[in-house]
């Protein structure tokens, strides 16, 4: 009768073992830079300017805190996040002052803030990736870029593993300055959101000297973020 050692099994066992997981790697795509979950919420301190017009503008501080409060599945069975937004002057009384949609759909963050879907960010994020943010909006294409990978210090916290999208950055120096970007950190979400778009005075007697003319400067960075 023929014996087969022991050990003979042990490898083979082993070796099926690592077969299957070479034939099925597991793959991060990196969707926990921007983590979907009932209960998890975002803090931020806001730095506000409004223009209004020449030497009329109005500065304020302020927290909006941002909580997932429920889910559900779409027409396309697609699986929908509903966020409540709430604002605070001082950091204790909120008051809700919207609601909007985060998803994810074919490896991107859909993002639906006041009617209008934004594709907010790609997966997996890789170094000058480049996509259509309005592709699922009628008009004209915006660009947006992955444009950093690595460690970002928003205010007086340090994230490691961070990256930057960026926007828009322009300037004609003549009629208009459009400067957009956002900022994520793997396993947090949104830390940092930068706007800025203003229009410059372009009457004869003002034109080229990057007047602002009107509007709105909006810098919101992480305070707090966690599971409630």
């Amino acid at each position: 009768m023929l014996k087969i050692h022991p050990l003979y099994f042990l490898s083979l066992i082993a070796f099926l073992f690592s077969c299957a997981e070479t034939e099925t790697p597991q793959t991060d795509f990196g969707l926990d830079y921007q983590p979907l979950e009932v209960g998890l919420f975002w803090e931020y301190e806001v730095n506000e300017t409004i223009v209004f017009g020449e030497s009329d503008e109005e500065s304020s501080t302020f927290f909006l805190k941002d909580r997932i409060i429920y889910n559900y599945f779409n027409v396309e069975n697609e699986l929908v996040f509903v966020l409540a937004r709430e604002k605070s002057t001082n950091g204790t009384d909120w008051e809700i002052i919207g609601n909007y949609l985060m998803q994810y759909r074919n490896l991107t963050l859909l993002r639906t803030f006041e009617n209008k879907k934004t594709v907010n960010l790609v997966f997996p994020p890789e170094l000058e990736k480049t996509w259509d943010a309005q592709i699922f909006n009628a008009g004209d294409p915006d660009e947006y870029e992955i444009s950093f990978l690595g460690n970002i210090d928003v205010g007086s916290q340090s994230f490691s593993q961070s990256l930057k999208v960026l926007q828009e950055e322009e300037d004609d120096e003549i009629t208009f300055r459009d400067n957009r970007y956002e900022v994520f950190a793997k396993g947090i979400g949104l830390v940092e959101q930068y706007y800025e778009v203003f229009t410059y005075c372009s009457r004869n007697d003002c034109l080229g000297q990057k007047i602002v003319d009107s509007g709105r400067l909006t810098h919101l960075k992480i305070k707090a973020y966690g599971k409630l």
